[in-house]
């Protein structure tokens, strides 16, 4: 049994020169990064958004003023704050003022309806919530929903349209035309106040002297769970800021660069890989609310990008488009992210035509991103990285949780700074998810993975994502990645069929190039597939669909095709 110095100290041969094992993280608010980088640079450009540049010492104003209102309501230290919204300047004018009033944030998915609203109400015990006019409606109908459990009693609400250029963005695709600058009502709030932004900038408050400290509370997003409904994950500033401070050595981020965020930002990777580190390490925002690609393909050339934090299915989309000048990228010194892996022909060809490699890393909303992360110089296909800066990780068995030597499957265990306090209110879940070897405490990640000579780790699946057919184990990850290399599948999400023989079948759901489309049969696939993989492994039944269903963070919603099947073999 390997040794968790040995597992440790494996991929010390290949760690990036000039970049540090170990951070020092200082005993202070995420605000304070926020707050110097208008001090120091006040009329620098700080975010762009849609034709509109906002600068830092404008956010901040903002930021103070929203904070001094938000006390005014009654928001105390340690209180949570809800924030509704997609990508837009709002969201870190909010986030930072929730912090300045001592507050915590809860970022809420804003695709979420009334009904799975009132979950995050209930369990965050949050009174108040700012959202955007377009779904404010969404947040009052669950307040009132929940009736005497409600604990909201303040929603401010703010325009979208107040972000954009006063004479209005031009040159957007016609949907983003026809929703961003219009202006809604304001809700009905059951035993309760609605705010509109504008007015609470206008009583220009201040708040009270900043208080928080690292351990303090900052953050808590919430899981979409494997069982039962979400469960929050308790963030301090002190574990968000150490994956913030390791971005800039790690990714390169110098001061004056530009950092694309369209990945969402109340999701773990848009807030701490793009908001909060470009923040901190002095780039400027261009922030778009909704991926487009050959909106985000302007952007990257006109605002020479220099950093992408994504996800695979924008990189599959954007170079999907055979009209993309290949100068579009040349600005980009880092792409890269995480949650799907990357198909083999798409880094290739990102490498290949633009110079481009793809860095990939793994990590999880309870670790504020990544534990893994592949090194710039050499990032490998396929593979969530080497252990990041002051992180430990192991592969255990499941069950005995024994370590494992190289090149077995066992599930995923890290430690590390960037690790989470435990899940709001759920003692017994936080017991469930640590365990302690050899005096090291470490969170269970629930995936499956191995670990090579070299100290690199790749991902098998989820511990409950494995297809059983005739008593072989097929992990899906590896059959979508296989497929992927056909020249006419643009998307592919494996999940088990039933199958009287042999248990459990695989099944592809395949989404074609357009290209291809009408010229490729399901039976073409499955006849490529038992050419390219094992016997036990190529899928038995393949079904095109014209789109797989995504989170709005653009993972693939695996589990709800899988319900979905299951429910038709026992219709």
């Amino acid at each position: 049994m390997p040794s968790t110095l040995e597992t440790t100290l494996a991929h010390a041969a290949h760690w990036p020169t000039g970049v540090p094992h170990e951070l020092t993280i200082p005993d202070e608010s995420l605000w304070q990064a926020f707050d110097r980088r208008a001090e120091t640079t006040p009329d620098d450009v700080g975010l762009h958004f849609l034709g509109r540049d906002h600068t830092w010492r404008e956010l901040r104003q903002a930021a103070l003023h929203l904070a001094g209102a938000l006390q005014g309501m009654g928001v105390q230290p340690g209180d949570r704050v809800l924030l509704l919204m997609q990508n837009c300047p709002q969201f870190v004018v909010a986030f930072h003022a929730v912090l300045r009033a001592g507050a915590v944030v809860v970022p809420v998915n804003p695709m979420n309806k009334a009904d799975e609203l009132e979950h995050y109400i209930q369990d965050s015990a949050a009174r108040v919530a700012i959202a955007s006019s377009d779904i404010a409606g969404e947040m009052a109908r669950a307040a009132a929903a929940l009736g005497e459990r409600n604990t909201l009693a303040h929603v401010v609400v703010f325009e979208l349209a107040d972000a954009l250029p006063e004479s209005g963005a031009t040159g957007l695709p016609p949907l983003w035309q026809a929703w961003l600058p219009v202006r809604h009502p304001l809700p009905d709030l059951p035993a309760g106040a609605v705010h509109r932004w504008a007015d609470l900038q206008a009583g220009a408050a201040l708040p009270h002297p900043l208080q928080a400290q690292g351990d303090d509370l900052a953050l808590l997003p919430y899981t979409s769970g494997t069982t039962g409904a979400a469960k929050g994950c308790m963030h301090t500033h002190r574990t968000l800021m150490h994956n913030v401070l390791a971005a800039g050595p790690w990714l390169d981020m110098r001061t004056g660069d530009a950092v694309l965020i369209v990945v969402p930002m109340f999701h773990i990777t848009g807030l701490v890989m793009g908001m909060l580190a470009s923040i901190r390490h002095g780039c400027r925002l261009v922030v778009l609310p909704r991926w487009d690609r050959h909106v985000a393909a302007e952007a990257i050339a006109r605002f020479r990008i220099t950093h992408w934090p994504n996800i695979p299915t924008m990189v599959i989309d954007l170079l999907g488009d055979d009209d993309i000048d290949h100068g579009t990228l040349r600005s980009l010194r880092y792409i890269g992210g995480g949650g799907a892996p990357m198909p083999d022909a798409v880094a290739a060809r990102l490498q290949e035509v633009f110079g481009l490699r793809y860095v990939e890393g793994y990590g999880l909303t309870e670790t504020a991103a990544p534990t893994h992360i592949n090194p710039m110089h050499a990032a490998r296909r396929h593979c969530l990285g080497i252990p990041h800066i002051g992180t430990r990780a192991l592969v255990v068995d499941p069950v005995t949780l024994a370590p494992l030597p190289v090149g077995e499957v066992g599930e995923i265990l890290v430690s590390g700074p960037q690790v989470f306090k435990g899940y709001w209110q759920q003692a017994e879940a936080t017991r469930d998810a640590f365990v302690t070897i050899e005096g090291v405490r470490y969170f269970r990640t629930g995936d499956l993975g191995r670990r090579d000579e070299d100290g690199f780790y790749t991902i098998a699946d989820r511990l409950k994502r494995m297809i059983n057919a005739s008593g072989f184990k097929v992990w899906p990850a590896e059959v979508e990645a296989l497929l992927h290399r056909h020249p006419a599948v643009k998307e592919a999400c494996v999940i088990a069929t039933q199958d009287a023989y042999r248990g459990e079948s695989v099944k592809a759901l395949v989404v074609l190039r357009d290209d291809h489309a009408g010229h490729v049969t399901p039976d073409d696939l499955i006849a490529w597939s038992k050419e390219h993989m094992a016997a036990y492994k190529y899928p038995r039944v393949v079904q095109f669909l014209s789109e797989l269903p995504k989170t709005a963070s653009g993972k693939v919603l695996w589990r709800q095709l899988q319900e979905q099947e299951k429910q038709q073999a026992h219709a």
